[in-house]
C-alpha cells in the first residue's frame, strides 16, 4: 500500500464557489419502462446534511448509487467534492463513505478485522487503521464484540458496524440510504450523534430517510423526491409553510362554546383567516394562519366576545403533513415491482467505505460477492 491518506488534503478547493459538496443537474436513469430518475436536480451544501424523502420506489436509492459511481446514468451530470461522478470515479471513492439498506461486511472477519481491513484498503498506515477501528468500535458500542466473527453479530450490531465502516475513512461526503432502519432507540441515537459529529468537522452528508423524526434531527434541508423527479426542496419551516402555515389551536373554557366559537371567528371575516374547523376530540378550534397579526385579531376578536379560553398555541404542520401534502402518498408506499435490477455497470463488490472497491485492493481483484445470501443487497428503485 502506498500510504497515501484516505482524504484529499485541500479538498475545499476543488468545490463549486458556491461552496456545494455535491451538485446534480438533470440526473435521469431508466430500468426499462420505469423512470428511476427523471431529470433530478439538487445542491448539497459543504459542512451541512441534506434529508432526500420519497416514498419506497421514489428514486432515492438509484440517487445515491449514481452519486457513488455504483450505476452511471443515462443522462445529466454529477459532480461530488469537486469530481466527476463518470469521468472520476477512482478519485471520487477515495473521498466519500457509503452506507446502504443492507449492512455489507464481511461474515468471517471479526468487526476489528473488518474495519481494519477497509481502512488498509484505503491506504491508511497500518497504526492508523488499526486506531480508527478501534475509536469507531467504540463510539458504536462494539467494543466488547470487537474479536467475535461478524456471523456471530445481531442484526443490528451488523448494522452499526457497517456504519462504522463508511466513516473510517473520515469522508468528505457521506451517503446514509435509510441507514437507521431496524435499530432500537439508543443505537438510532448514536448513529444520529456520530452524524452530527462528522458533520461538525466540516463532512457532508446525503440522509435517505422514511423517518420523519430523522429528518428533522439532521436535516438541515429537505428534498422530496416522487416517481424520481424532485417534487420540493428547502428547509424544514420552509416546507412546511408550504402546506399551510401555522394553525392557531383555541380550547375555550367552557366545551359546549366549540361550536359557537369557531362560527364567530368564521363569520368575523378576518382577512386572510378562512378554513376554521372544530376538532371535537382535542376539544379545540384550529384556525389556519400566516403571521402574527391574524394571531391577534382572532384573540382580540374572542375577547371582544366573550368566550373564555382555556388553552392557546400555534404549530406548524408535522414532517409527515408536509409529505402526504406533498406526495400524495404515505412514505411507507410499496415500491414497484419491476425494481432495479444489477445491471453491468454496477461494480462486482458494493463500496463498503468511502468507495474502497474491488479496483482499488492492490495484488489482485476481490470476489464478486462474499456476502451471505441474507444479507445480499438488492437494489431496490
Amino acid at each position: 500500500m502506498s500510504g497515501r491518506p484516505a482524504t484529499v488534503v485541500g479538498m475545499t478547493t476543488r468545490l463549486s464557489k458556491e461552496g456545494a459538496a455535491v451538485e446534480v443537474r438533470g440526473l435521469v436513469k431508466h430500468y426499462g419502462r420505469t423512470k428511476a430518475l427523471d431529470g433530478v436536480d439538487l445542491d448539497v451544501r459543504q459542512g451541512t446534511v441534506l434529508g432526500v424523502l420519497g416514498p419506497n420506489g421514489a428514486g432515492k436509492t438509484t440517487l445515491v448509487r449514481v452519486l457513488s459511481t455504483l450505476v452511471k446514468p443515462d443522462a445529466g451530470s454529477a459532480r461530488v467534492a469537486g469530481y466527476d461522478v463518470l469521468r472520476q470515479p477512482r478519485q471520487l471513492r477515495r473521498v466519500i463513505g457509503l452506507t446502504g439498506q443492507y449492512a455489507s461486511v464481511d461474515e468471517k472477519l471479526s468487526g476489528r478485522e473488518n474495519l481494519y481491513m477497509i481502512g488498509r484498503l484505503l491506504d491508511l498506515p497500518s497504526r492508523q487503521a488499526k486506531a480508527r477501528a478501534d475509536e469507531l468500535l467504540e463510539r458504536f458500542s462494539l467494543t466488547e464484540a470487537a474479536k467475535r466473527p461478524a456471523m456471530q453479530y445481531s442484526g443490528g450490531m451488523r448494522r452499526r458496524l457497517d456504519l462504522a465502516a463508511s466513516m473510517i475513512g473520515n469522508p468528505s461526503v457521506l451517503y446514509l440510504d435509510e441507514p437507521t432502519t431496524g435499530l432500537d432507540p439508543r443505537t438510532r441515537n448514536e448513529v444520529w450523534e456520530e452524524v452530527q459529529r462528522m458533520v461538525a468537522e466540516g463532512a457532508t452528508v446525503l440522509l435517505t430517510t422514511q423517518y420523519m423524526e430523522e429528518a428533522e434531527q439532521l436535516a438541515s434541508e429537505l428534498t422530496v423526491i416522487d416517481r424520481g423527479r424532485v417534487v420540493a426542496s428547502g428547509r424544514v419551516a420552509e416546507l412546511k409553510a408550504k402546506v399551510g402555515g401555522r394553525t392557531l389551536q383555541i380550547v375555550p373554557s367552557q366545551p359546549d362554546q366549540l361550536g359557537a366559537m369557531a362560527d364567530a371567528i368564521d363569520a368575523a371575516g378576518i382577512d386572510g383567516v378562512a378554513g376554521v374547523r372544530t376538532d371535537r376530540a382535542a376539544g379545540a378550534v384550529n384556525v389556519p394562519i400566516v403571521d402574527d397579526g391574524q394571531l391577534t385579531a382572532v384573540v382580540g376578536l374572542l375577547a371582544t366576545r366573550g368566550f373564555g379560553i382555556a388553552h392557546i398555541g400555534t404549530h406548524l404542520p408535522s414532517l409527515d403533513e408536509v409529505f402526504l401534502a406533498i406526495t400524495g402518498r404515505k412514505a411507507t408506499t410499496d415500491a414497484p415491482a419491476d425494481a432495479a435490477p444489477l445491471t453491468k455497470d454496477t461494480p462486482a463488490r458494493d463500496t463498503r467505505a468511502n468507495g474502497a472497491s474491488a479496483e482499488d485492493a492492490p495484488g489482485k481483484d476481490a470476489p464478486a460477492d462474499d456476502a451471505p445470501a441474507d444479507d445480499k443487497e438488492e437494489v431496490t428503485v
